[in-house]
């Protein structure tokens, strides 16, 4: 549970470097290019000096690093902004927080986990505190079916991570293989699509910018993405999806204490059903029956 709490978290410091290059005009996309090159980079280097053997894998099993880098990484990359372009940012990470039901759904499919009371109760702990952290209870008014559907497919995309990686490790890839091909594989397909000019030049413009770049890569990617598939070596992937739902708590104590953004009573509230979620599902975390 601590690497998959921990990973939740790094993803929760997301909007603080999103912000810096919104500040300098880059679009969602530039930034999810941006986020995949500098994780590819910062973890071949380490690879490279470190453990070469981690860069070898089966031909016959890169399907596991489509799935990943774009079944999830890009899909889901695609659904979610788009779905904030259609409805609300509030309403997007709602729909994005379907991903740990459709994690459930399809581990139990695919690799027979087990639909437990324990499980249910803190997903819809999760899913009810997601919804009072981020207001949607008062922005209800955004909805329209384009939104519900592009909003789902975020949380598809977000779900097939969970799966895909689980095939990568029941294959003896290590956590750092997979997340390094998941990102080279999106950064491939993502890269010409994207303003290429703008980012070098934001990226390039000062000493602080291009260290900005491999810190981004490390804290928002390389790490919580790493601990994130070394925590799913010890725990169902069901349980991985709600423990990692601590992101938008964590975002939002970020806000707080740095861009003192105002917490309401609802927030609050939420924030308490997350805790709620995560001590339930820390309280069987040892029981692959609970």
């Amino acid at each position: 549970m601590p690497a998959i709490l921990a990973a939740g978290s790094l993803w929760g410091t997301m909007g603080l470097f999103v912000r810096v290059y919104n500040a300098r005009e880059l679009h969602s996309m530039d930034i999810v290019a941006i986020r995949a090159v500098s994780a590819v980079i910062a973890m071949f280097l380490f690879i490279i000096f470190g453990r070469r053997s981690l860069l070898k894998i089966r031909l016959k099993d890169i399907w596991c690093f489509f799935g990943t880098g774009i079944g999830s990484i890009v899909f889901f990359n695609y659904c979610y902004f788009k779905t904030i372009s259609l409805t609300s940012m509030s309403v997007a990470a709602v729909l994005l927080y379907t991903a740990p039901a459709i994690v459930m759904i399809l581990s139990r499919i695919l690799f027979g986990e087990k639909l437990t009371v324990c499980k249910m109760t803190a997903l819809v702990l999760t899913f009810v505190g997601c919804i009072f952290v981020t207001g949607i209870a008062g922005d209800a008014s955004a909805l329209n079916i384009a939104g519900i559907l592009t909003g789902l497919g975020s949380g598809l995309g977000y779900a097939l991570y969970s799966i895909f990686s689980r095939y990568a490790i029941e294959r003896g890839y290590q956590s750092l293989t997979i997340s390094f091909y998941t990102f080279l594989i999106a950064a491939i397909v993502t890269v010409p699509f994207v303003n290429t000019s703008g980012i070098v030049t934001v990226t390039a413009g000062s000493l602080w910018m291009l260290i900005f770049f491999l810190v981004f890569g490390v804290v928002s990617t390389v790490l919580p993405y790493t601990l994130y598939n070394y925590g799913l070596n010890t725990i169902e992937n069901g349980k991985a999806s709600i423990i990692a739902s601590v992101e938008p708590l964590v975002a939002t104590f970020l806000g707080i204490l740095i861009y003192h953004e105002k917490m309401s009573v609802g927030g609050v509230v939420g924030m308490i059903l997350i805790l709620g979620a995560l001590v339930l599902c820390n309280s069987g975390a040892g029981s692959a029956n609970d």
